[in-house]
């Protein structure tokens, strides 16, 4: 039976939503910073408080029962609620300050990260930025789950409970080997895609579903890398692979600088007028009432974006 008076501390919500998450006492308790015996008295105080079992324990894996599956969106909610709430204070009116989990995709993190992190020292000193690097999907559950606050990717995400924040769209270039017939060109239309051989990025990665996309709107005639089973984890790997010849790549122009400044490799880019490009944006929950410190981070990200780009413009073809 409940207790009527029973009011959950943040501390008790905060526990049921990450045992629920990690589905493990122990892994738990390490994200928690935690004992494994005060995670357990803090949930048990909880059920008890509430009068309900939320998480089921057995030997080999923790359960959460539907009833806890029910309050879990609840439970959620109030902690996300709360964080903002300090984050407001601490804040002094929306203006970015204390810890902030900020999710990044491989194929943007590398190359705007340096200067974004500079700025954010330069003009919000208090704010204290968590980067976790991760392909969108997983970004995404992340965010839903609350275990980061805003997330740098291709937008739109079409995702449920996730709001977008377009920033900037960002131009694609052809990266080839110097001999190829492309090399050097600024002339080119998406129909060329079908004159190179693509070396995309593995599955999971919404580069490699943008430039896949791109060679259907072009209608070429062939499926990207259905040629090669050739497949790579990061931009720098596909790059090194142009310069021993396995083929061609894509990559986004804030990219240039730091994977194309090297010996074996040639630039093409589009004309002007062709849609070869991709939109990145922030994703935030649509819940969070955090939006105005989110479009400031924004305007950081743009800034550091066209650092990288203008860096990139000394490769491009003359």
């Amino acid at each position: 039976m409940s207790n009527k008076e029973y009011k959950p501390t943040l501390a008790q919500l905060r526990t049921f939503v990450t045992v629920a998450e990690q589905k493990h006492f122990v892994a738990a308790a390490t994200k928690l910073g935690i004992s494994q015996p005060s995670l357990s008295q803090a949930l048990a105080a909880l059920e008890t408080g509430l009068g309900i079992q939320l998480i089921e324990r057995s030997t080999r894996r923790v359960i959460v029962t539907p009833t806890g599956e029910q309050l879990l969106p609840f439970a959620k909610a109030t902690l996300e609620a709360a964080d903002a709430f300090v984050a407001q204070a601490r804040g002094a009116h929306g203006v970015l300050a204390g810890p902030l989990n900020i999710g990044v995709i491989p194929t943007v993190a590398p190359y705007i990260l340096p200067s974004l992190l500079t700025l954010i020292e330069d003009e919000f000193p208090d704010l204290k930025p968590r980067i976790v690097e991760n392909q969108t999907d997983e970004l995404l559950q992340r965010l839903r789950d609350g275990q980061i606050d805003v997330a740098v990717l291709a937008t739109p995400t079409a995702a449920s409970g996730v709001e977008d924040i377009a920033l900037y769209d960002e131009a694609f270039a052809v990266v080839t080997q110097p001999e190829h017939p492309l090399a050097g060109r600024k002339d080119l239309d998406l129909n060329s895609l079908g004159d190179i051989e693509l070396l995309l990025l593995d599955d999971g990665h919404c580069l490699r579903d943008q430039i896949v996309e791109l060679c259907k709107i072009a209608e070429v005639n062939r499926t990207p890398g259905s040629e090669s089973v050739t497949r790579a984890a990061s931009l720098t790997t596909v790059v090194q692979l142009v310069v021993a010849g396995l083929g061609s790549t894509l990559v986004p122009m804030s990219a240039l600088a730091t994977e194309c400044a090297r010996p074996g490799v040639a630039v093409a880019t589009f004309a002007d007028g062709v849609d070869a490009k991709r939109t990145v944006g922030l994703a935030m929950r649509a819940s969070s009432r955090r939006r105005q410190e989110f479009e400031q981070l924004g305007e950081l990200v743009k800034r550091a974006l066209d650092e990288a780009t203008e860096s990139s413009r000394e490769l491009l073809p003359r």
